[in-house]
């Protein structure tokens, strides 16, 4: 049987490939360390697991409306306005499974054959996927290292033409660690208010700063860049909670309305008790994340160190999320690789660790890693790394 255009049309994801690949070498018995995941190794905090459980004991286990529960709709509206100082009714508020799914209802939905949506490079890797299954075309536009791979009014201009529907930003960025800065999110923001132009904002790493770095919502600079974003958030990497599969989207309206027409006809909702447990996430005090973010910026600090240390790697320092995203040009040259897939491939075969190529980001050149794991991992992962490289550049 011939399948669909658009499932032939779409690749799978890399990052979820490279994942599985590494836990089933670790189920044969293979000593991998995976540095591919985006997933935090701290376990979801009690209070939203009793949260949980408290659901199942109450059966709280039958469907719910396909927009999410209604206190977890007013949850959100309230964490949005008390922390992100932007004011949405709940009725403009729609619970997906993760923000992938948030991200996805929302090209269903606005994203027409022949609509351009502008993605700045390097970007995760869904995004293009899922513009090409809505029937949109990707417009690429490449961030440089040079300015620390932020997204500038500058850069995206030039990409702009009169079939471009949305452009997605994502600060704290995935997979470099950028932010954007306020300054220009105003620019940004502003340009596309100016020409009606949708911005999908892509908010999961908003806790996950360092350096005095401080998150901005763009939908929180005016209410003219309000009217034309759409802001998309998941419970998944600040509360670890990335299986619960959790997300949220909140906007205009008629945008969120469409949303949710797409939930009741594909999903029906998402899990009852995993939206409880959200409640919980939302209301509770978040005082585990002060020792997470110190956690991660240790990690994040040895991490860069040790990468720069190795020859023919340069690495900057990322002020978000959990990714370091090493330029690897020089060690290409150095090493005879033929790419960065090729040195992803000698790094699981020689020093049975797990990274993904800047290629899958549309940036090839570079890896990235996450430093989501233990430290005991990054040090021992590293060293093999090191080594591994060493012994090659010393035939």
């Amino acid at each position: 049987m011939k399948l669909s255009r658009r499932v032939l049309n779409m690749s799978p994801s890399p990052t979820m490939a490279i994942t599985s690949k590494a836990k089933e070498l670790k189920a044969k018995g293979v000593d991998v360390i995976g540095f591919g995941a985006g997933e935090p190794d701290f376990d979801t905090p009690y209070h939203i697991k009793e949260a949980a459980k408290e659901a199942i004991d109450m059966g709280f286990t039958k469907y719910t409306p396909p927009a999410g529960i209604p206190e977890l709709r007013r949850a959100v509206a309230d964490k949005l306005e008390r922390e992100n100082g932007i004011s949405y009714e709940p009725e403009q508020v729609v619970i997906t499974d993760g923000a992938k799914q948030a991200l996805f209802n929302l090209m269903l939905s606005v994203v027409d054959e022949g609509d351009e949506v502008i993605i700045p490079a390097p970007y995760w890797v869904t995004y293009p996927e899922q513009v090409k299954f809505a029937g949109g075309r990707p417009v690429f536009v490449e961030t440089k290292e040079i300015k620390g791979f932020a997204l500038t009014l500058e850069e995206l201009k030039p990409a702009v033409t009169s079939k471009t529907k949305m452009v997605i930003l994502c600060t704290p960025h995935n997979p470099t660690g950028s932010v954007i800065p306020k300054e220009e999110l105003q620019r940004i923001g502003e340009f596309c208010a100016e020409r009606g132009i949708l911005i999908a904002s892509d908010e999961c790493y908003e806790y996950l700063t360092y350096d005095g770095f401080k998150h901005t919502s763009i939908a929180s600079l005016s209410e003219e860049i309000k009217a034309v974003t759409v802001t998309i958030n998941a419970l998944s990497k600040a509360f670890s909670m990335t299986g619960w599969r959790v997300g949220y989207a909140a906007g205009p309206k008629e945008i969120i309305d469409a949303m949710i027409k797409i939930n009741s006809q594909s999903i029906s909702n998402v899990n009852s008790i995993a939206q409880k447990a959200a409640v919980a996430a939302l209301t509770k005090p978040k005082d585990f994340l002060k020792e997470w973010l110190e956690a991660f910026d240790q990690r994040r600090r040895y991490m860069v160190e040790t990468l720069n240390s190795i020859p023919g790697v340069s690495c900057l320092m990322p002020k978000g999320a959990f990714y370091a995203f090493p330029n690897v040009k020089e060690l290409l040259k150095l090493g005879n690789f033929k790419d960065d897939w090729a040195l992803a491939e000698f790094l699981l075969s020689e020093a049975k660790i797990a990274v993904v190529p800047g290629s899958a980001f549309g940036y090839p050149g570079y890896l990235r890693l996450s430093y989501a794991t233990s430290m005991e991992n990054i040090e021992e992962g590293l060293r093999r790394f090191k080594e591994a490289v060493e012994r090659r550049l010393n035939g």
